[in-house]
């Protein structure tokens, strides 16, 4: 049987038996993961071994695999197999978004387009949705505006990696360590500038107490969570 998108159809009305394939096809030039979740009765993945995609790809008793991976996936499906405590099985499709805008980005610079990656995107998620008329299952997660430019301005400073790159594990900042990534940004004389208008001491209040308040952090959570829940995610209950 064929089905279309938001089609659903009872395993039992199908007529094909305890063990079936479910093979999966989007037509797309993109990489598509697709993947399969064995949940329990409250909906919930409680046991990992049973996401089955192509780093994982037989469930612990061999009850569904993955026999062959995108474009065109297949899982080889045994109910009759399956412990009690797996109930549902969900089979999803996902594209990494922000990779694909990060490699939009790079092809654009490449042929001589500007560029400018938005990362406040979910901020404004809801009303993104409504200018660009997402349909149910669609979140906005980043926005990249190309265009021809009319200057080349120089490279904005960045941060030395010691202050972006963890080997292995997360290792937490010391005073002293985020005064040494920060010493270069903080001696230019834009920071100076910016000190001197917002009347404060160094950049990291600037972030704080201007820029990304608590206040602010907490309301766009929210914003984005309702955001979620509207188009359709989250609505497991």
């Amino acid at each position: 049987m064929i089905f279309q998108k938001g089609q659903k159809a009872k395993i039992q009305d199908l007529g094909v038996g305890e063990s079936f394939v479910v093979k999966c096809y989007i037509k797309t030039n993109l990489s598509i993961d697709m993947t399969c979740f064995g949940v329990d009765e409250n909906n919930k993945l409680s046991d990992d071994r049973y996401m089955i995609f192509y780093n994982q790809k037989a469930s612990p008793g061999g009850e569904v695999k993955l026999t062959k991976d995108s474009p065109d996936t297949e899982f080889q499906v045994s109910l009759s197999n399956l412990p009690s405590s797996i109930v549902k099985l969900f089979f999803t499709a996902a594209i990494d978004a922000l990779l694909a805008a990060q490699n939009v980005a790079i092809a654009a610079e490449t042929n001589g387009l500007g560029i400018c990656y938005i990362g406040t995107t979910t901020y404004q998620a809801d009303k993104l949705i409504d200018f660009f008329k997402c349909p149910k299952g669609v979140i906005p997660i980043t926005t990249l505006v190309i265009g021809y430019p009319n200057e080349t301005p120089e490279l904005t400073d960045r941060l030395p990696y010691q202050g972006i790159v963890h080997n292995e594990i997360y290792t937490d900042y010391s005073s002293d360590s985020i005064d040494e990534i920060y010493k270069t940004k903080e001696s230019l004389p834009q920071t100076a500038e910016l000190l001197k208008i917002n009347q404060l001491d160094n950049l990291a209040q600037i972030f704080t107490q201007k820029r990304y308040t608590k206040k602010d952090n907490i309301l766009f959570s929210e914003l984005f969570l309702k955001a979620i829940q509207q188009q359709g995610f989250m609505n497991n209950k």
